[in-house]
């Protein structure tokens, strides 16, 4: 009776184990999809950039007098095969058409929520993680980087100053 007893103990210790680990492993599934739902917009806005940077790049071994002639038309923007691509509704991500809603608008809107954001901060030193608590956005490292990626973008066009290690403040 006591063996039994015993194993009735390992099972139920291992059956708790295993739902405090199933919890963990959803919370770490979910921060990795608003990661990777970053990731994929990122790569998409880098994908058009550099497909209308390519169009105006004369081809290789061509004068630049010749190059608006032979530029070609623009065409669909090339998909590396090995990088994995998500459906936009299954990510988070904002698609291209109208018919955005939800989650998948937060997305697509992240430089205009910063810019609205820092518009009313006045001449203030302000963090990435406190830009995406102020916009409601998870404060997972996953939501935190994607803020911090569209700060540094912005900062590239000047619309934001960085005003030292991580603290940005509006231009």
């Amino acid at each position: 009776m006591v063996s039994v007893t015993h194993a009735a103990h390992h099972i139920e210790v291992t059956a708790e184990s295993l739902q405090e680990d199933l919890a963990r492993l959803e919370v770490q599934k979910q921060a990795l999809e608003r990661e990777l739902a970053a990731v994929v917009t990122h790569l998409g806005s880098v994908q058009r950039a550099l497909s209308a940077l390519q169009i105006l790049m004369p081809p290789a071994g061509s004068s630049s007098s010749d190059a608006a002639a032979t530029t070609p038309a623009p065409g669909p923007s090339v998909v590396d095969p090995a990088v994995p691509t998500a459906a936009p509704q299954d990510q988070g991500v904002a698609p291209e058409s109208s018919e955005v809603t939800g989650e998948q608008n937060k997305y697509g809107k992240l430089t205009e929520q910063i810019l609205d954001y820092f518009s009313g901060a006045g001449d203030t030193d302000i963090r990435a993680r406190d830009v995406a608590a102020a916009l409601g956005r998870a404060t997972d490292s996953g939501s935190i980087n994607a803020v911090r990626s569209t700060l540094d973008r912005l900062v590239g066009t000047a619309r934001i100053r960085r005003t030292g290690r991580g603290l940005y403040r509006a231009a």
